[in-house]
């Protein structure tokens, strides 16, 4: 499957410390057939200039007012060229090898809608103890439901829908949802292809409880849907 074209699409945030070593783990994988878009969200740090020096391996966009996460993500969406979208949080890693054996997933699997893999978190050393619920974060490997680890068919994305810019933490978690409730089928890689960064500046670790109070709403609007839209008996 490496005539499919895979964009690959980075929101960028205040994420100076982290996006080179993200993109570069990117523009070094197997898989050669691909494009990455990178969306600045109004950074405030060096975070655009890092990505003007990739200047002629990506494609930029500057967004003029901060959107968002999800509305970032949602811009890259749109001027997308690939048949397959691939998403990676600006301070995760890829294995080299992430897209080719994904993209080798949906060869083997045709019906094959979305492709997850496993993960394994990792504190960031610079670590502070304004977050000391971090160190119980589990470093063994897990099923990774995750930005960073999804590969989407641009068609299946397209019957879930973009992704909700009313969430500030858990727009993805909802999308997840939106996918399931739309029938699409999921499938899980059972090798660890995504390093995730554990961070003060993480949202998730700033935020928790706004993250907490997300995902309960979130779940709400989940289960009102599916009741809504269950056939009467």
């Amino acid at each position: 499957m490496n005539s499919n074209l895979v964009s690959v699409i980075i929101p960028v945030f205040n994420a100076e410390k982290y996006v080179a070593e993200a993109i570069g783990s990117v523009l070094s994988q197997t898989y050669k057939n691909m494009e990455l878009i990178c969306i600045n969200d109004k950074s405030t740090d060096h975070s655009f200039s890092i990505l003007e020096s990739f200047e002629n391996k990506i494609i930029l966009i500057n967004n003029e007012n901060n959107c968002g996460t999800a509305e970032s993500r949602n811009k890259g969406i749109r001027i997308a060229r690939g048949e397959f979208l691939a998403f990676i949080d600006n301070d995760d890693i890829w294995e080299s090898h992430k897209l080719e054996v994904q993209m080798n997933e949906f060869r083997i699997h045709p019906a094959l809608d979305v492709s997850f893999s496993y993960m394994q978190s990792f504190i960031s050393p610079e670590l502070s103890e304004k977050a000391p619920n971090l160190r119980y974060c589990p470093s063994e490997p897990i099923p990774g439901y995750i930005p960073s680890t999804i590969v989407v068919k641009r068609t299946s994305l397209a019957k879930a829908g973009y992704f909700d810019s009313r969430w500030k933490n858990g727009e993805s978690v909802d999308w997840m949802f939106k996918a399931k409730e739309a029938g699409l089928n999921f499938g899980v890689v059972d090798q660890v292809l995504v390093k995730r960064r554990i961070h003060e500046t993480n949202k998730g670790v700033l935020d928790s409880a706004t993250s907490k109070n997300e995902y309960l709403k979130i779940i709400r609007e989940s289960v009102n849907r599916r009741r809504k839209n269950k056939p009467a008996v």
